[in-house]
């Protein structure tokens, strides 16, 4: 257990509520209902705006951005470059979310377009995704292809290939110089220099749409109100402590993964420092 990040995230989950900042959201047309949520649930104030003509203003007035690029029409590349472009001209923090990296060239070539244009804060994916991002800077060459936007089967995260795998995404950070925040039944972040992991969450989680999406606007939100680093580390156990609370109630109550979606919100509304504290698996590697 790692208690010195545990107690900085859970202050800075305390900070976000007190503060409420606002969060541009450029996500799926899918998800877009549940990140909302999701960032209120937390106190923070989502935006989601997608006109390429009011992009520069509307994250020009953001604290912080998240582009997801699960929804590709012409309009919303446009608004996606302008957001990023203008995110670190201002000093803005941003996440970004490559959706479905590795399974086809528009999606092999947008990260990139995004990361040459404006370098994010975080890049949150699946390790299919990450890998992806990792092969098209030619850091890596060993991917497996992703099913859909879902993670390989070969790369899901487990006791067993948590080391080599968190070396692989500690280069790929230090390569690009970005955190990176690798998904999963247990959660990779590296700036590069450090390594976490985090072992909480809940496998339902992966049985509704939607739960990476929230993740990266929680990162987002987080990120604007502290360093990227602790922004990954703090938003990733609150999804997955919120996860792993939410299945125990759904269960509880006979329901299915409907219920179970509504509440992960309802967890993520009530989550606070001590239950942070009292139930967050994280170590440093």
């Amino acid at each position: 257990m790692n208690d010195l990040i545990i107690k900085k995230s859970s202050e800075i989950i305390e900070n976000l509520r007190q503060t409420s900042p606002l969060t541009h959201c450029i996500t799926n047309y899918v998800t877009v209902r549940d990140c909302a949520n999701a960032v209120l649930a937390i106190g923070g104030s989502p935006i989601m705006a997608y006109e390429p003509e009011e992009a520069y203003e509307i994250t020009s007035m953001s604290n912080s951005l998240l582009i997801n690029i699960g929804n590709l029409p012409p309009d919303e590349i446009k608004t996606m470059k302008i957001s990023a472009k203008t995110a670190v001209e201002n000093k803005i923090p941003y996440v970004l979310d490559p959706v479905g990296a590795g399974i086809s060239d528009v999606r092999n070539k947008m990260p990139r377009d995004l990361i040459d244009l404006a370098k994010p804060s975080i890049i949150r994916g699946n390790l299919s995704e990450i890998k992806a991002i990792g092969a098209i800077y030619d850091i890596i060459d060993n991917i497996t292809k992703a099913k859909g936007v879902d993670v390989a089967d070969s790369d899901v995260i487990n006791e067993d290939t948590v080391e080599s795998q968190a070396q692989l995404v500690k280069n790929i950070a230090s390569k690009l110089d970005t955190v990176i925040a690798a998904s999963g039944p247990m959660d990779i972040i590296s700036d590069g220099v450090s390594v976490y992991v985090i072992d909480n969450g809940d496998s339902m989680m992966s049985s509704i749409t939607g739960s990476g999406c929230m993740l990266g606007c929680l990162m987002a939100s987080y990120s604007a109100i502290t360093s990227p680093l602790e922004a990954a580390i703090t938003a990733t156990l609150v999804m997955d402590i919120a996860g792993e609370k939410a299945k125990k109630t759904t269960i509880y109550n006979n329901e299915g993964t409907g219920s179970f979606n509504t509440s992960l919100i309802n967890e993520l509304s009530l989550i606070n420092s001590d239950t942070v504290i009292s139930m967050a698996n994280v170590r440093k590697i």
